[in-house]
């Protein structure tokens, strides 16, 4: 496979299951070594540099994979600190995130007791957090009713508008 995606673009894998699209992402995101090739990430080669070249990404995988004993607001605190959110920013940034992902009702609620529309919006706030340049999405909406489904992909949509030389990749196995 080959292929760039630029500022401001919003890049669609589609495939059957199986088609390797996670697998892509995997190793876009540096979670498993590509067996030959190169994979650059703004101008990061992710072998070479991968600490840089992930920085610049905010990764969503498939399956919603959360710390279900934590509440929505330290997961994203979590993660914010894991991104290396500036320390004097993040309570605002963190909060900022809960509010843009429509999470503010339920973020001291514990993730294991939110529906699965929550959790997706969780773990969209775990990308999203540190405002990456490039938003990686594995299955986004996958299992979501239309309602739901249309509200996520809004909110990718607004991160966008808000930056257009941020990117995105999202893969899917659903063609409507």
């Amino acid at each position: 496979i080959s292929f760039t995606i630029n500022e401001g673009e919003i890049i669609g894998l589609l495939g059957p299951n199986g088609a390797g699209k996670s697998t892509t992402m995997n190793m876009l995101t540096g979670f498993i070594e590509q067996t030959e090739g190169e994979i650059i990430i703004d101008g990061y080669n992710t072998l070479k540099k991968p600490k840089k070249a992930k920085k610049e990404i905010g990764y969503m995988p498939e399956g919603v994979p959360l710390y279900t004993d934590l509440t929505v607001k330290e997961f994203i605190t979590y993660m914010a600190e894991i991104k290396n959110v500036d320390r004097k920013n993040r309570k605002e940034k963190v909060q900022e995130i809960i509010n843009k992902t429509g999470l503010k009702d339920v973020q001291k609620k514990l993730i294991k007791n939110l529906s699965r529309g929550y959790k997706q919006r969780v773990s969209m706030a775990g990308a999203l957090v540190g405002e990456p340049k490039i938003l990686i999405l594995d299955e986004p909406t996958s299992g979501l009713d239309p309602i739901v489904r249309n509200e996520i992909l809004d909110i990718f949509r607004k991160f966008i508008a808000e930056d257009e030389q941020r990117s995105i990749l999202i893969s899917s196995h659903i063609t409507t």
